[in-house]
């Protein structure tokens, strides 16, 4: 496919996931208010177990009518994961041939239930996160936790997991779809450690080793365990490479 189709595809694809990420905030419109009860249950729990004054501030005169927009959307992104997830598949797929295409509910089975643990993960770590970090007022004081903020801190924290877990299907796909071998992944395993504890670092909130863990440590698992799953599907492919050129010789 010329470079130019590429670029049409992916255009396309990206016109589909915006769509259904749009449908996706439309039903997280109306999951606003328990979803929000929810993520504010931690910051309440904060404020209770400490003398200071711990609350969500909506600064500005729309400030409460853009969270809700900015948490429908973060829905949208959760609610369609299995639409865009598949997406990502299909503009991979070309890149297979017609007996390796069967492998799409193979992928989405794998992909969706790890993007659901990685949110189910990060779930466990936000109430630690925030208490973490509202720990750090001074006795007496007053943390007023600005509701953008908030809700930034939020989105990161949960698509971070949610993405991290994902991406060792990603491998699996790129090495079936013969764009890079699994010897090259196994190749750069320490940088794909370092890398994988410098994104932990980076995008868990909370400065403690135990948070960095939660999301590196599987990371790594995957990682090793995605290398093995492309080894055992490069080696049945050049098997039959190696037999239909048997055939044909």
């Amino acid at each position: 496919m010329p470079l130019k189709a590429h670029l049409r595809e992916f255009r396309n694809r990206l016109i589909l996931v915006a769509i259904g990420v749009a449908v996706g905030a439309l039903v997280g419109w109306f999951l606003y208010e328990p979803v929000f009860e929810a993520l504010q249950e931690p910051i309440i729990e904060a404020a209770e177990n400490s003398d200071a004054l711990v609350t969500v501030n909506f600064a500005g005169l729309a400030t409460a009518l853009d969270m809700q927009i900015k948490v429908s959307l973060f829905l949208g992104v959760i609610l369609s994961a299995p639409w865009w997830l598949y997406q990502l598949w299909a503009f991979v797929a070309p890149g297979l041939r017609s007996t390796e295409k069967r492998y799409t509910f193979g992928f989405l089975g794998a992909a969706i239930p790890l993007f659901v643990a990685g949110i189910a993960l990060a779930w466990l770590v936000y109430p630690k996160a925030v208490t973490i970090l509202t720990g750090f007022t001074p006795e007496g004081g007053s943390n007023f936790l600005d509701a953008q903020m908030l809700m930034t801190f939020t989105m990161r924290l949960f698509l971070a997991f949610g993405i991290a877990f994902v991406f060792p299907v990603v491998m699996v796909a790129l090495s079936w779809a013969g764009v890079v071998r699994s010897r090259t992944w196994l190749k750069g395993w320490r940088w794909a450690v370092m890398i994988i504890a410098i994104a932990a670092a980076v995008l868990t909130p909370t400065p403690d080793v135990v948070t960095m863990a939660f999301m590196g440590v599987p990371m790594v698992g995957l990682y090793f365990a995605a290398i093995g799953i492309s080894r055992l599907g490069e080696k049945r492919r050049d098997r039959k490479r190696a037999r239909l050129e048997a055939e044909g010789a």
